[in-house]
């Protein structure tokens, strides 16, 4: 008997660039390298390939004190399928030409490009933000729309995705952001693996506030909110009302509204659907189970208000995106 085995998968792996210049913070790109550079045997997929590009090939002083060499030049940046700008030398002045030439050149091959904090005015220099929602860190919001005007400047969220071009927040909003990419492309639960892989929570969702008093954090006796939170992620699948997480906090609503909204930065409703958008997702991409079970199973009242809300936060159908876990 003849077997005829299945050719091997030769698709070249998806190429991330990064790019490292003189003067940065290296929080931001180490994020990068973190997520997209770390080998993920334990997933059984094929992982991203990194690559750190800068314009020099020399040296590049950033702060703290030490030096970094990058191995590619803005050719591989301009060729990569993900282009990742975690800051700008100076948000005052443009981008220099090579890079704004790099960074055109791989947005006309449809690359996706991302920036992280102050990398946004990279993007915007480079004119792929014009008449696209944005975002950056706070400090640079009003200077990032009075220089770029055609870019709609949403400066009070952590992460805006546009599609072929994301924008996030500083420093730990750039990882938030980071693993929404991976959660895009490979999925819910791998993206929640790689999270635990660096103790985060799995997910936070790109409208929530930048300012955000109190985070993920154990529940003990005198934290209400926590404890709320913590019992409606146990009952998603029932109805949940806030007067029922209110009684769970040990406070009046009026009280739980004002520090629901206080501690997380969006109110309980918000974040409950959020919640139960997020828990349907490894249902879909993993099971085969009609769109009206999932609805039920994470809680919505009706399939018609689980499609809006779904379609709201991940800006496409739950069957859509079933089907583009199918085909994989």
């Amino acid at each position: 008997m003849l077997i005829e085995l299945a050719p091997p998968d030769d698709r070249p792996r998806h190429q991330v660039a990064v790019l490292a210049f003189a003067g940065m913070a290296p929080f931001e790109l180490s994020c990068v390298v973190e997520v997209f550079g770390l080998p993920r045997p334990e997933l059984d997929i094929d992982w991203y390939e990194l690559s750190v590009c800068a314009e020099q090939a020399a040296p590049l002083p950033v702060v703290g004190g030490f030096s970094i060499l990058a191995a590619h030049g803005l050719d591989t940046l301009a060729a990569a399928d993900t282009v990742i700008i975690p800051g700008v030398p100076d948000v005052r002045t443009e981008p220099s030409p090579a890079l704004t030439a790099a960074l055109r050149s791989a947005y006309a091959r449809g690359a996706r490009l991302v920036s992280i904090c102050s990398g946004a005015f990279a993007l915007a220099g480079a004119g792929v933000l014009d008449g696209r929602q944005a975002t950056t860190h706070w400090r640079y919001a009003g200077l990032l729309a009075q220089r770029y005007p055609e870019v709609e400047v949403t400066p009070d969220v952590l992460y805006v995705d546009n599609g072929p071009v994301l924008t996030s927040a500083g420093s730990a909003a750039g990882l938030d952001l980071l693993l929404h990419i991976v959660r895009r492309d490979h999925g819910a639960a791998v993206a929640n693996t790689v999270a635990r892989r660096l103790v985060l929570p799995p997910h936070r969702d790109g409208g929530q506030a930048q300012f955000i008093e109190v985070g993920v954090r154990d529940v003990t006796d005198d934290d209400g909110i926590a404890r709320a939170m913590a019992w409606s992620l146990d009952h998603l699948a029932e109805p949940i009302t806030v007067g029922a997480m209110a009684q769970r906090a040990r406070m009046s609503e009026r009280s739980f509204l004002r520090n629901f909204s206080r501690q997380t930065g969006t109110t309980p409703i918000r974040w409950l659907i959020d919640r139960r958008v997020q828990a349907s997702l490894p249902l879909l991409e993993v099971g085969d189970a009609p769109i009206e079970q999932v609805s039920a199973a994470v809680g919505f009242d009706s399939p018609v208000t689980f499609r809006h809300h779904f379609g709201r936060s991940m800006r496409t159908s739950p069957s859509a995106y079933r089907r583009a876990f199918t085909r994989r």
